[in-house]
């Protein structure tokens, strides 16, 4: 239970960092961990020059590097999550599905990630 809540704060911290970054970079941050009804949640979604950004972020303190994390089906709960999105809000835009990991406090903001 502890690892589980020690890993959810860690999460947050990282996902706060993320936002910290995307602001700087000039997006504006219009939703945070939003739940698509059974497809799953969608970390951030921002928009940045007229498109619309889905973006997951993943993260960790290990060996091992949090981006293998963005499995394939973890891409395509995105996906789906991001048409889920637009189709409840109807909005036809030019959107994204971008990935930032953080390492160790380091941020790497990886767009378009689905091409």
């Amino acid at each position: 239970m502890r690892h589980e809540l020690n890993n959810t704060i860690k999460g947050n911290e990282n996902e706060a960092l993320a936002i910290d970054f995307l602001v700087a970079e000039g997006f504006h941050i219009i939703e945070q961990n939003y739940y698509a009804r059974k497809l799953g949640e969608l970390d951030i979604i921002a928009i940045y020059e007229g498109v619309l950004h889905f973006i997951e972020v993943k993260s960790g303190q290990a060996d091992f590097d949090p981006v293998y994390n963005f499995t394939p089906s973890k891409q395509r709960k995105v996906i789906n999550s991001a048409y889920y999105y637009m189709k409840t809000k109807k909005l036809d835009i030019e959107f994204s599905i971008d990935l930032i990991v953080v390492r160790w406090g380091e941020i790497e903001f990886l767009e378009n990630v689905t091409m």
